[in-house]
């Protein structure tokens, strides 16, 4: 019945300060909607994000800036990711650390966007065989 995921709201306290961090931080690209909703492109998945003071309806019924725990996928080794959050001083709030993905095991750091969402950076570990 279901393919996939087309988009999912983050809610933010600040609009611009949450596009620069996902922009300059994690190199995600910018589509502005309107004043008050952001797209932010991963793939063909867009992390929309709203305002908290919107007016847009329908919504969640508790839209909570900081609630969100995400995990995403990197194209980069986590040395390389880690390497770049410590020049842009990012603290690095755990990791790398092995973990359970969704297809299986992966190497993951931990981090928080300016509302205090917890961020999962992700890379599949390697197995004996490969």
């Amino acid at each position: 019945m279901l393919s996939g995921l087309d988009h999912l709201v983050i809610t933010v306290t600040d609009i611009s300060r949450a596009v620069d961090f996902y922009s300059r931080v994690l190199g995600l690209e910018v589509r502005y909607r309107d004043r008050e909703r952001v797209d932010l492109m991963l793939g063909d998945v867009a992390l929309r994000l709203h305002w908290t003071a919107t007016d847009i309806e329908p919504r969640a019924a508790t839209p909570t800036p900081g609630s969100l725990d995400l995990c995403l996928r990197s194209l980069l080794p986590l040395d390389e990711v880690q390497r770049h959050l410590e020049a842009l001083d990012v603290e690095v709030e755990l990791g790398p650390v092995d973990r359970q993905g969704a297809t299986g095991p992966i190497e993951s750091l931990y981090l928080r966007d300016p509302d205090g969402n917890l961020l999962e950076i992700s890379r599949p570990l390697k197995t004996a065989s490969e």
